[in-house]
């Protein structure tokens, strides 16, 4: 790739001038720092809120005691930014460079590259006309400016947590992103998750180590669950000399990821810590998906296209499938809504019982003397509250997630007695459990494109300066959001929305649900809405007294 960084001079110019004439040029900031809030009293550069039309205050970063504090930038008309840390936050006097890529012949076609200071994306686009704005994330992308020279950049890269189709594509993209657009040639990788920090396990990467890792399923540095020693693992940072830490993994590995930042900052490193978000069962919040998701619905089809083909060869056939879904049934869900060969599909957030009248053993006999077979899609998290206490456990994975009765093979056998012993019916049951066959494949084409998008838009951001951020896409746009909207919560199915209404359709099965549970479920959600709204509202106000009158902002056009 040297061609690439050594393009002709005529070149080089034109697409100088280019970038120059498309990119909104640099305009100065002033900032009053105190241990309780930023406040801006003029333009703000790329790093900051930038917002031409509208005034606004900026929440603290740090409160004075060490603790972080969420960035809280609010705007006219309900207008509210939930912003990333910068290592400007508490490193103010850094120096920045122009950014290599208005060099890189490889975007001289693109009219402009650099994205523009004010571009926010916001989390809810369905809205009412007298909707406020409401929550928005700063847009991912290069910035005109850089915080860090590309030989200066010592990057590593971590996996942790289970597996899960792109996680190979995700390492390929950050390190031919780091090495291609920004001319970055340290990179490493830590074997093994956490623990390969202070294990001082590591993996030299280039482009040519990792060039066809995406065709391959796993993760070629390895992973593991827990291990997290913050102290140790930004000693090894600090001794390695590292400055920028790329963390791929769920939601416990992004609260490792926020308390390694934490620690950082708190030691005054110049380290950018950026997070990549990876569940395989889709339940992180904000975001739209999950890298692997989709390869996880597609590849799911086999298993349950396996469970039609042998429920309909044999008389009284039931194919049953299971699949993955601890807390949310996203997979199960999906695949079902693909497959359209599924009668009852089963997930953690819709409760269902088993015996009399509408219970799923009054459906199943209704489906076998109807169409004399059915297949059965089941969450590894549906029904457990069904177990018995005996069979419930309360055991834990290093990472702190309890571990699971297989549902599967219980409902399997207790559907073979139903039928045996109460309705003296002679049923062929196959159980398929593709669990691990679907972890491990690669990606498919889908993912592979996200997880490029996801790992550019990750280095981009440590790039230009900005820490403490997980990359994800919301409503179609690459954003960088704190990593406590990320770990917060988990998403789950909502049984009362269109989605789970489809399904319903689809199947024809039953809902499981009493009338008086649907209103009541219902009642929840919309106390919840108005909740969240109370608090945006509450958000705002508290910032307009803490940080007294805003200053409008005056911005001549350019």
């Amino acid at each position: 790739m040297d061609s690439i960084f050594s393009a002709n001079h005529s070149s080089i110019s034109c697409l100088k001038s280019r970038f120059l004439e498309t990119s909104k040029p640099e305009i100065s900031t002033s900032r009053n720092f105190s241990s309780s809030s930023i406040s801006f009293s003029g333009p703000t550069s790329d790093l900051g809120a930038g917002f031409s039309s509208i005034g606004f205050s900026r929440g603290a970063m740090s409160s004075g005691n060490g603790n972080y504090k969420p960035k809280i930038v609010t705007g006219d008309y309900g207008y509210v930014l939930e912003d990333v840390p910068h290592l400007t936050d508490y490193l103010p006097d850094l120096p920045t460079y122009s950014n290599p890529l208005q060099d890189n012949p490889a975007y001289s076609v693109v009219k402009q590259y650099f994205v523009h200071v004010d571009d926010t994306v916001p989390q809810k686009i369905v809205v009412h006309k007298d909707s406020p704005r409401g929550i928005h994330f700063r847009r991912a992308g290069p910035r005109q400016r850089v915080y860090f020279e590309s030989d200066e950049v010592h990057a590593c890269i971590v996996t942790c947590g289970g597996l899960c189709p792109g996680l190979n594509t995700v390492i390929r993209e950050i390190v031919c992103g780091l090495y291609h657009m920004y001319g970055v040639k340290r990179i490493l990788g830590i074997d093994g998750g956490y623990r390969g920090f202070y294990a001082r396990n590591t993996i030299p990467l280039t482009p040519k180590v990792v060039n066809d890792i995406h065709k391959r399923g796993g993760t070629i540095l390895g992973t593991s669950r827990g291990g997290h020693d913050t102290s140790k693992i930004v000693d090894s940072i600090q001794d390695r000399g590292i400055n920028q830490v790329y963390i791929i993994g769920g939601d416990g590995t992004q609260k490792g990821a926020s308390v390694i930042f934490e620690e950082v900052r708190r030691r005054g490193l110049k380290v950018a810590v950026a997070g990549i978000p990876k569940t395989i069962d889709n339940d992180i919040p904000v975001i739209d998906k999950s890298f692997g998701f989709d390869t996880a619905v597609e590849e799911a089809q086999r298993a349950i296209n396996a469970a039609h083909v042998e429920a309909e060869s044999i008389e009284n056939g039931i194919g049953l499938v299971k699949l993955m879904g601890r807390y949310s049934g996203f997979i199960a869900m999906h695949a079902t809504l693909a497959s359209r060969d599924v009668d009852c599909c089963l997930i953690p957030e819709s409760p269902f019982y088993l015996e009399g009248e509408g219970g799923l053993f009054e459906y199943i006999e209704k489906c076998l003397k109807e169409n004399g077979h059915m297949v059965i899609v089941i969450a590894e998290g549906a029904g457990q509250e069904l177990l018995t206490e005996t069979m419930q456990s309360t055991q834990q994975d290093a990472s702190g997630n309890k571990l699971l009765q297989d549902v599967g093979l219980w409902i399997s056998q207790k559907i073979k007695d139903f039928f045996a012993k109460k309705r003296k019916m002679t049923i062929n049951l196959k159980y398929i459990d593709p669990t691990y066959m679907i972890r491990a494949v690669p990606s498919n084409a889908s993912d592979n494109v996200y997880c490029t998008l996801l790992a550019q838009s990750a280095v981009h951001g440590a790039m230009a300066g900005y820490t403490g951020f997980t990359s994800g896409l919301v409503n179609g746009r690459q954003t960088y959001i704190p990593f406590h909207r990320i770990t917060e919560k988990q998403n789950k199915v909502v049984i009362t929305d269109r989605m789970w209404a489809r399904l319903l359709s689809s199947t024809n099965q039953p809902s499981f649900w009493c009338h008086k549970d649907v209103i009541e479920d219902k009642k929840e959600d919309n106390a919840k809405i108005k909740e969240e709204g109370k608090q945006e509202s509450l958000l705002i106000d508290s910032k307009k007294q803490a940080d007294g009158p805003v200053a409008k902002k005056e911005v001549s056009s350019m």
